[in-house]
């Protein structure tokens, strides 16, 4: 099944916003927008959810916690035990103290390298994997709307012409994808 879409590329961030802001006033639906940098404000104008990767950092922050206290109970007071400083050794309630920096640092270690490897995995940009940009030039100082036809029922290719023409792109491409 092919599907027809149109990208629109601008020049300037603002332009874009307020292109987005017409055609999704008027009914279209912006699948994408690729742009150099993140464009504030832009998620709720084409539609885009929040994410829910406050909650992976929150669930990777809990193993981390879970691991630092099994490993440091584990290595502290059941496998080599020490005496340093005359703290007790055969109690991890005695010691807790002790252990709270590693605790935290294992528990921030987790959370932002679990985040970072989801963010990569669910935007599909891991080393290896395809680029699915539409054009190279994004990446430096243009900026594109991709729509696609096939989310965009009640709206025919010329009424989109029409839409697009008063908006202030600099490039219109179009293209069918298999």
């Amino acid at each position: 099944m092919s599907d027809k879409v149109i990208y629109a590329m601008y020049g300037d961030d603002d332009v874009l916003k307020s292109s987005a802001k017409k055609l999704v006033s008027n009914g279209v639906k912006i699948s994408e927008v690729y742009s150099p940098f993140p464009i504030h404000g832009i998620d709720p104008i084409i539609g885009v959810k929040g994410t829910r990767l406050g909650i992976m950092a929150f669930l990777y922050g809990l193993t981390g916690l879970a691991l630092a206290t099994i490993g440091m109970y584990y290595f502290m007071v059941v496998e080599w035990k020490m005496n340093i400083g005359g703290k007790p050794n055969f109690s991890y309630a005695e010691n807790v103290l002790a252990f709270i920096p590693i605790t935290f640092e294992f528990t921030v270690l987790c959370a932002a390298h679990g985040m970072a490897i989801t963010y990569l995995l669910l935007n599909r940009t891991l080393p290896g994997m395809p680029a699915q940009n539409p054009d190279p030039r994004t990446t430096d100082d243009k900026f594109v709307m991709e729509i696609r036809l096939s989310e965009n029922h009640g709206v025919t290719e010329d009424k989109l012409d029409e839409l697009l023409k008063d908006t202030g792109f600099v490039e219109l491409d179009k293209k069918i994808i298999e």
